[in-house]
């Protein structure tokens, strides 16, 4: 049995921590593989600042350093940030998978264009820096926002008729107005919607959390991970360190 770690970017509780594992409905993988949802103990309240980008970084990395000792085949990561993912992969020599950049590039093998569906404004500055370090913004049509302020824990429960439809005119607009032919959600907060723009949509649009369980099924399968010489190995582990500010956020 082939297992996968899912690291959820914030702390919440076993109800939340429910509607992040409502993602792998989205995706048959069939019997063979398992997926375990672990949320973060550190972790900034959104993700709209680089501050928080760090603390991102950090939690993220704490969550998961121990991944491949405790008998991972794989790690997701379930934000489009891609937050952590560089550093996981430089401790780990098991595949890590961030949702951003895989999002980006399978909407390439779909079309020619791409737009990012985000619910607010403050998310762009995640998309910019992915989009900068695969070269990829001239293969960007938009990244436009719905202008609705999510919530991390709850998602989308109890909004679904003001939430989609403003998602969807934001997702005809990157179409019609801005040369679109993919659309990609600009946060696996809002995989909710996935199945009700899809049959709305007239272009793909990709749901980047289901997406990372897929390519994690194939790394594994296939026993692909990232290269040594693009994410080389620290000279000393930082472990012991990450162990104890976790402890210490999470008040143990």
């Amino acid at each position: 049995m082939a297992r996968v770690l899912v690291i959820v970017p914030f702390p919440m509780d076993a109800e939340n921590l429910e509607k992040r594992k409502a993602q792998l409905g989205s995706v048959k993988l069939g019997e063979g593989i398992d997926f375990e949802f672990r949320p973060v103990r550190i972790a900034p309240a959104n993700y709209v600042s680089q501050q928080d980008s760090v603390l991102a970084d950090i939690g993220i990395l704490e969550a998961g350093i121990t991944a491949q000792e405790e008998g991972f085949d794989a790690v997701c990561i379930d934000t489009v940030s891609d937050s952590g993912m560089s550093a996981l992969r430089s401790v780990l020599d098991i595949p890590v998978i961030g949702a951003g950049r895989h999002a980006m590039l399978a909407a390439l093998m779909l079309g020619e264009k791409f737009s990012i569906l985000a619910m607010w404004d403050r998310w762009r500055h995640l998309y910019t820096k992915t989009l900068a370090e695969l070269g990829l913004a001239h293969k960007c049509a938009s990244l436009r926002s719905a202008g609705l302020q999510p919530n991390n824990q709850s998602l989308l429960a109890g909004k679904e008729d003001e939430f989609f439809p403003a998602l969807h005119k934001a997702a005809m607009a990157c179409i019609e107005e801005d040369g679109a032919d993919v659309i990609i959600l600009g946060s696996t907060t809002m995989h909710e919607a996935h199945a009700y723009l899809a049959e709305r949509l007239p272009v793909p649009i990709i749901n980047p959390g289901p997406l990372t369980y897929r390519l994690a099924d194939a790394a594994i399968k296939l026993k692909l991970s990232h290269s040594r010489i693009a994410y080389p190995a620290p000279l000393e582990s930082a472990r012991a360190r990450l162990r104890a500010m976790g402890e210490r956020a999470a008040g143990l």
